[in-house]
């Protein structure tokens, strides 16, 4: 169960690396948020495994409804991030926003998504033989709190971006909920 603890706390320190760039003035195009909101979903079959383990053994059906939603919602994740990649393919195009580490982010995001398949397969193809029990440990709980706090800081955040407004722009400059005040 330390291994769920850690697969969400590292989504939720991709999530964190995304909002300090967006809060240093690059706006999040319509495909980073799908892309976030594809990391959460991806974040949230570790969390409800850690929470279906706090009230009770957890058998092999449990493992494989929590990763298959991670693997589901990794590979949704990832056709976004693809599509952004090939938006921003072309010779000279400086793809959108900047780079970090000599790569963009939608492109961290498709590495991340990709991660996200691999150590979900790996935990489906190591399942425990009999039912796991659990107690609920500061790491689980850690965990789940820390996501729970960024899905509902994105929601704010994406309010805060399209305003009341039916649309979030493609590019967007500005917080749209704060432009006419």
């Amino acid at each position: 169960m330390k291994l769920a603890s850690f697969s969400i706390l590292s989504i939720c320190f991709v999530l964190t690396g995304a909002f300090v760039v967006q809060f240093s003035g690059e706006y999040p195009c319509p495909l980073c948020i799908l892309q976030r909101m594809a990391m959460m979903l991806c974040a949230l079959g570790p969390a409800w495994l850690l929470l279906r383990a706090q009230k009770g053994a957890v058998d092999a059906r449990d493992y494989g409804q929590c990763y298959g939603l991670s693997i589901f919602s990794a590979l949704l994740g990832a056709s976004f991030s693809t599509r952004q990649i090939l938006l921003h393919i072309a010779p000279g195009d400086p793809g959108y926003g900047s780079a970090v580490f000599g790569m963009h982010l939608y492109t961290w995001a498709l590495i991340v998504f990709l991660v996200v398949i691999v150590v979900s397969g790996a935990q489906l193809f190591f399942l425990p033989a009999a039912p796991d029990t659990f107690e609920k440990s500061k790491l689980s709980t850690f965990s789940i709190w820390t996501l729970g706090i960024l899905i509902l800081a994105n929601a704010l955040a994406v309010f805060a971006l399209e305003g009341f407004h039916w649309f979030l722009p493609d590019d967007p400059d500005a917080y749209l909920l704060f432009k006419n005040l």
